[in-house]
């Protein structure tokens, strides 16, 4: 009698998928519902807020998020000024809610940031704070620091301050929805000076060398019957544009921060001479060399992902982009200041609904601005403020890749036994003594994580990372393989529980 294996069933693999999501939470740990002492603080804190004597209502503030957003940290307001611009930038005003000392602080410190999990987010604060009152949410009157930004013709700031003030924001868009209209030439007159002022700051980031990846960003989508799917989402213009404000605003405050001798830093060193070696070996091999005349900032804006070779070396600059860390100092400069992808100084200001550290940046630059003391107990902070960030960013990171590995095993569990068109997006070479390590340059390094003995191996002979098309999976393939190439791979076994999914060339 002969058997074969039968595939689950929709509904199997729906709670299977399910599950494993779940157990995620417990596997990594992940901050569960916030305890009851938290919960009545917060509460209490929104029943009790008062709000600032600076009345800026009248500004016709709006914010620019996912359309399912609820979490809003900014607001904008942009209009032309002279030969030159205006922008005030509203951030959620977090620490009016927060007691320093208090149950709620010492929550988020154990939590650091909002996580967000494939089957619902983690919130770094209560519902009551993140989505509600603390949320700069159309029509709700909030508090807020308010940056109000002078710039010249060219978008360069010629001043920054920085104060708390009562606001209103006027609408929720979503990035779509605007894209549209400044395509279609109907978008009102604010957002044209967005685009206007984005593509300046654009111009001022490549004359300072500052660099981005713009790789296609992967998203866990939930479907109406409960399954998920893998969406590769590339970035729309207006996000590039709405980001520069962002950028602009942690510049900002770092420039405050290092004047004033006291902060935290994002910094992030320049890339190594190997690195830089490497990555221009791989140009080279992937057709569309760099040679280190333009910034490696500038070239990799030329770069196109819909093109596999040079989806392969978006994939292989992710070398340039180690060794991100936060920087306290007080009373004096440290010597590493600058964030090397940015190309000068930056802080993370500008999500303290989403982001620990922000909350406290916030502070101490409001007090700097206005030639105020800086709170004790934000510089008492500074000191620990790197290590949880480090570990909340490493489990946020960890958790991201897992949900991944764990929806492309449910999405191919089906195909056993099949092949598939994919690109190499990096590749191996048995070494010499035959261990399967590789050449180690490479690899482990934006390839979604996936190191050398990662998902899809043994790690005992050559193997490489693939991207399949449909579905959309990125995995690791047995093999000898060189990225950028296009290759037909065999789908080995898929399993949801492991997160192992196994791949061979095929021929």
């Amino acid at each position: 009698m002969s058997h074969h294996r039968l595939s689950p069933s929709v509904h199997e693999q729906t709670n299977a998928l399910a599950d494993a999501l779940s157990a995620l939470r417990t596997e990594l740990e992940l901050p569960g519902d916030f305890p009851e002492d938290v919960l009545k603080e917060a509460e209490a804190a929104v029943a009790d807020r008062q709000f600032p004597d600076l009345d800026l209502t009248g500004v016709e503030f709006l914010t620019i998020d996912p359309p399912s957003s609820t979490d809003l940290d900014q607001a904008l307001f942009i209009e032309r000024r002279g030969e030159g611009y205006r922008i005030l930038y509203a951030i959620a005003d977090v620490p009016s809610f927060v007691r320093p000392g208090g149950a709620l602080d010492a929550e988020t410190r154990r939590r650091g940031q909002t996580f967000y999990a494939p089957d619902g987010r983690i919130p770094l604060h209560p519902e009551v704070i993140s989505e509600n009152a603390g949320s700069l949410l159309a029509g709700q009157l909030c508090s807020a620091f308010v940056w109000d930004f002078e710039l010249d013709a060219a978008a360069e700031v010629v001043s920054a301050v920085v104060r708390r003030a009562t606001v209103r924001s006027r609408a929720k868009l979503n990035y779509r929805g605007v894209q549209a209209d400044l395509d279609a030439g109907t978008a009102p007159p604010m957002l044209q000076l967005l685009r206007e002022v984005g593509r300046k700051r654009v111009d001022l980031e490549r004359a300072r060398g500052g660099a981005s990846l713009n790789m296609p960003e992967q998203e866990i989508v939930q479907l109406p019957d409960g399954g998920y799917r893998i969406v590769a989402v590339p970035q729309l213009p207006v996000e590039d544009w709405n980001a520069q404000i962002s950028l602009m605003t942690g510049m900002a405050a770092a420039s405050l921060m290092l004047n004033g001798k006291v902060g935290i830093l994002r910094t992030m060193p320049a890339p190594d001479e190997r690195s830089l070696s490497h990555f221009k070996r791989q140009t080279a091999a992937l057709g569309k060399p760099w040679d280190g005349q333009e910034s490696y900032g500038e070239y990799l804006r030329t770069l196109d992902p819909t093109d596999h070779r040079q989806l392969a070396i978006l994939h292989s600059a992710g070398m340039l982009f180690r060794g991100a860390a936060y920087t306290h100092f007080d009373g004096t400069v440290p010597e590493v200041a600058v964030q090397s992808a940015i190309g000068t100084a930056y802080a993370h200001t500008t999500a303290p609904l989403r982001r620990l550290v922000d909350r406290f940046v916030l502070v101490i630059c409001e007090a700097l601005s206005n030639n105020q003391p800086v709170p004790a107990w934000a510089r008492e902070a500074l000191p620990s403020l790197p290590e949880i960030m480090a570990y909340s960013d490493q489990l946020a990171a960890r958790m991201e890749r897992l949900a991944l590995d764990t929806v492309e095993a449910a999405l191919l569990i089906n195909h056993i036994g099949q092949e598939f068109d994919a690109v190499v997006i990096s590749g191996s070479k048995p070494a010499k003594n035959g261990n399967g390590n590789g050449n180690g340059a490479g690899n482990g390094n934006g390839n979604n994580g996936k190191g050398l003995n990662g998902k899809g191996t043994n790690g005992s002979g050559p193997s490489g990372v693939v991207q399949i098309a449909e579905p959309a999976v990125t995995a690791r393939c047995a093999g000898e393989m060189e990225p950028g190439t296009r290759v037909r791979v065999r789908l080995i076994s898929s399993d949801i529980a492991t997160r192992e999914v196994h791949l061979e060339l095929v021929g």
